[in-house]
């Protein structure tokens, strides 16, 4: 069975100790090119004959290895592959640290944040107790005046009487005639004051807890706040394989804040116009405006009735634009560059995302909770979904007859058809405004998070696209320019009266 091999065996060697892991009892002595593999002498037997199989006598080849390329190869690969080893225990070391202090930092916040609570509740009790306070010197106050008119009008009445006894006993008889006759007018001057002392309306008074405070803070599935989660970055070893990694640089900000601003502006909306012209919705300043991203500044500015939030485009020349407080829709003309107010369309609930399709606007309301289907002239058409699936829906974006919603409370962007069935929903901190791009990916304001996710356009996946923002509100992108923009909202002005300006490559 074995008188093939001595062609292989030319010496002996007393280096050949190991034993075969397949056979137990034999040593390696030999080692298959074809296969790559050391072998016995059973295993060259039973395996890899030499007639299909280029085996060598390990000793016969081994003297070729001292100081080959083969065996500096090895060791510079042994020395590069415990290099990144050690590059990833050092770099999952800092992660750690970096890490354990964010969590550190997240428990301060929600201290400070707790502390914030407090301060201001203790801060609403005040005002209310003063409240109580104005109405308790009211009651106090029309009491005694009260209680003095009755106490006037009893004395009088008294000594009247007394006087009016004290005549007749002693038969004055004129005094008595005059007196009694001015008794009379004294009667009916205190009938009437009885009339207004008895119209006097005593209130009682009971407390009605704020509705939505009440929601935040006493429900039980509201949650103080939460600690999300965002993986650090590991030392990566290269690869052809890996996706190109997209490109975004920060070209510029932009002042959108007028002389005809009294507060500090609050982006809450945004369309591209054209390439060169954004026009935005500033909620604090109730106002509509046309921006100019060459020029840097605000060329046209239009106010409506109260605060607006979100706006859509329905022709190239005629704008829609949601208005909460006033239930209402208010259309704008953007006909030569300009703005101008058209006509108000009235709705029933708080309206705040808008987006057109096809001659359709879809509409989402907070006050309830629901998503509707308008045409461009008014007319209901159906509510594709109620509150049984939102619980607090700010902005929404249609496209091929598919829905995205991102909805505060659920904290995620749900996805949805024409027929209202949830087909993809994706998770978020705080989802705010988003926009679509022509290659249906979402890029969506995290204004917890302070960030801005590209979410596919099936919900199914996202990932972080800008990081340590200021609290993105509102987020819009050109198609053809690939820019990106999108606001802030702080409560300061260095930040929320600014357009953030980013190129995507």
């Amino acid at each position: 069975m074995y008188r093939h091999l001595h062609l292989y065996v030319h010496k002996k060697s007393d280096d050949i100790t190991k034993a075969c892991s397949k056979h137990q009892k034999e040593m390696i002595k030999f080692y298959c090119h074809d296969h790559k593999e050391l072998l016995c002498s059973v295993c060259v037997t039973l395996q890899h004959p030499v007639i299909s199989c280029k085996v060598d006598y390990i000793p016969d080849i081994s003297g070729l290895f001292i100081n080959s390329d083969v065996y500096n190869n090895i060791l510079r690969t042994i020395d590069k592959i415990s290099d990144q080893y050690q590059k990833i225990s050092e770099d999952t070391k800092k992660m750690t640290a970096k890490s354990e202090k964010s969590l550190t930092d997240a428990l301060a916040d929600i201290k400070k944040f707790r502390y914030e609570i407090n301060q201001r509740l203790d801060e609403l009790e005040r005002q209310a107790e003063h409240s109580a306070k104005i109405l308790q010197e009211e009651i106090d106050n029309n009491l005694k005046k009260v209680e003095r008119n009755c106490e006037d009008a009893k004395t009088s009445l008294k000594v009247a009487s007394d006087f009016i006894k004290h005549l007749n006993t002693s038969k004055q008889e004129d005094r008595l005639f005059m007196e009694m006759k001015l008794a009379e007018q004294m009667i009916e001057e205190y009938e009437d004051n009885v009339q207004q002392v008895t119209s006097y309306k005593v209130a009682e008074y009971t407390f009605q807890a704020n509705d939505e405070l009440s929601d935040l803070v006493v429900k039980k599935e509201i949650a103080l706040g939460t600690i999300s989660k965002n993986y650090l970055n590991k030392a990566k070893t290269s690869s052809p394989d890996q996706d190109e990694v997209r490109q975004i640089k920060f070209q510029t900000e932009i002042n959108v804040k007028t002389l005809k601003d009294e507060q500090r502006c609050s982006i809450s909306g945004m369309i591209d116009f054209t390439p060169d012209l954004l026009i935005i919705t500033d909620y604090n300043n109730k106002a509509v405006k046309l921006v100019d991203i060459r020029g840097h500044s605000v060329v046209d500015q239009v106010q409506v009735d109260d605060s607006p939030l979100d706006i859509t485009s329905i022709t190239g020349t005629e704008l829609a634009v949601t208005v909460p407080n006033e239930e209402s829709i208010q259309f704008i003309s953007t006909s030569s560059g300009k703005l101008k107010k058209k006509h108000i369309m009235k709705v029933n609930g708080n309206c705040y995302g808008i987006s057109c399709y096809q001659d359709r606007l879809l509409v989402s309301y907070v006050k309830p909770a629901k998503l509707e289907i308008l045409d461009t002239n008014g007319t209901f058409i159906r509510t594709v979904r109620t509150e049984k699936i939102f619980g607090f829906p700010l902005y929404v974006t249609v496209n091929n007859g598919l829905i995205w919603v991102s909805d505060w409370h659920l904290k995620a962007i749900t996805k949805l058809n024409w027929q209202g069935k949830v087909v993809g929903s994706y998770g978020m901190n705080e989802p705010f405004g988003f926009t679509l791009s022509d290659k249906d990916t979402l890029y969506v304001c995290d204004k917890a998070n302070e960030t801005i996710e590209e979410v596919s356009g099936d919900c199914s996946k996202g990932g972080i696209l800008l990081k340590d923002l200021k609290k993105p509100k509102a987020v819009c992108w050109c198609g053809e320019t690939d820019m990106l923009y999108f606001s802030c909202k702080t409560g300061e002005a260095k930040y929320d009266n600014y357009l953030q300006v980013h190129k995507l490559s």
